[in-house]
């Protein structure tokens, strides 16, 4: 994964003037919103580079690719040991590099050998914390900026450029794990996430289990979260469900998962869901019939007291859920000149509009409703 920096200007001509020796990089591209004090020599240049000029007499130059030519220089004499000023002992592993550029990649090794600790002058650290893999992956980012990523890596390298504070490779690890979010994984991407500090990946991580709730309380993950996990999990105002049965029924599959050990905490579960949305006749099949709610007369109880205030009418406090969805509105069908098949959808909140497969028969002045996307009515 590349990560491009911007690149500093090199003026052959050392003028006295500091502000004369600073370019922009648009500069190296011809536009015609350019002063008009600026010109361009039409001669050829030489290749990777591209200068500005006032006058002929004074003229700063950019080499577009000097710095990735003497970092690959750097990376080669770090091959060779050519030069190297620091040893890293990393498990039984040895790495040899040069102590600025370690420093200018990674605040850590900055601290370590610039901030008067006993580091500061010794040829050989010790590592603790990081593997071998991760360490000789980040050192080379160091040196040439390209790191990998997989499946394989990403659990040692995370923990490792968070170690050495180096926020590129931390960046590429979440957007790594972004990209691999699903429901068999989510909840575990979410924990990693949390523990190494990477809000960003952690709050995405999170929307996307309140998002995909039921297939996620359908996986090993789910199912091996601990009572406090679970309680916050349902609790959320966010989740995207159908209707309240849905996290009734992966409650009593979280419990029935370890009945003997984890029944006793159903009662204080059974009150982070929302039962008060759940329809009087469900209620009295799980009082009837549901054997983990016949061993616990408290949650029985519990049950009672709703049904009861339901068959009553009985306006509840509890508020409903409201689902973090995207709001999408959909245009279908229509007329000009004919009816049209059109079908798109309009994102509310990121203002984008989106087509989507045409309908089967084109349709005008018809009606619709959102059950699994029907159509009905309609004039072709």
């Amino acid at each position: 994964m590349h990560y491009k920096t911007s690149l500093p200007c090199f003026d052959p001509m050392l003028a006295d003037d500091a502000d004369e020796t600073t370019m922009d990089e648009d500069d190296c591209y011809s536009s015609s919103s350019h002063n008009s004090s600026t010109r361009r020599d039409p001669r050829p240049q030489a290749q990777g580079s591209c200068y500005n000029s006032v006058d002929m007499g004074d003229m700063s130059f950019m080499m577009l690719d000097y710095l990735k030519e003497a970092m690959k220089s750097m990376d080669m004499m770090r091959g060779h040991q050519m030069l190297t000023d620091v040893v890293l002992e990393v498990g039984n592993e040895l790495f040899h590099a040069h102590r600025v550029v370690l420093a200018a990649a990674s605040p850590y090794f900055k601290a370590m050998f610039t901030g008067g600790l006993k580091e500061t002058d010794m040829n050989r650290v010790k590592l603790q914390g990081v593997s071998p893999t991760a360490m000789a992956r980040l050192i080379r980012f160091m040196y040439t900026g390209k790191i990998r990523v997989t499946e394989n890596t990403v659990c040692q390298l995370l923990p490792a450029a968070t170690m050495l504070q180096v926020q590129n490779v931390i960046q590429a690890c979440c957007d790594f794990l972004e990209r691999q979010l699903d429901p068999s994984n989510a909840i575990g991407i979410a924990s990693f996430a949390e523990q190494h500090g990477c809000l960003e990946l952690c709050k995405k991580a999170n929307q996307y289990i309140e998002r995909h709730f039921c297939q996620i309380c359908q996986e090993e993950e789910f199912l091996q979260l601990n009572t406090i996990q679970l309680i916050n999990l349902i609790k959320k105002d966010e989740l995207n469900v159908q209707d309240e049965k849905e996290v009734y029924n992966a409650v009593l599959k979280w419990v029935r998962y370890d009945e003997d050990n984890r029944h006793t905490k159903m009662e204080c579960i059974l009150s982070a869901v929302r039962c008060q949305f759940l329809p009087p006749k469900f209620l009295n099949d799980q009082m009837t019939n549901c054997e983990v709610i016949k061993k616990t007369p408290a949650c029985k109880e519990y049950l009672a007291r709703i049904f009861k205030d339901l068959t009553l009418h009985i306006r509840t406090v509890v508020k409903e859920r409201c689902p973090n969805i995207p709001r999408v509105i959909y245009i279908a069908g229509g007329y000009y000149r004919q009816s049209l098949d059109i079908l798109e959808g309009y994102n509310v909140d990121e203002k984008v509009w989106t087509k989507l497969d045409r309908l089967t028969v084109p349709r005008s002045g018809l009606g619709g409703a959102f059950l699994k996307a029907y159509e009905v009515a309609g004039n072709n």
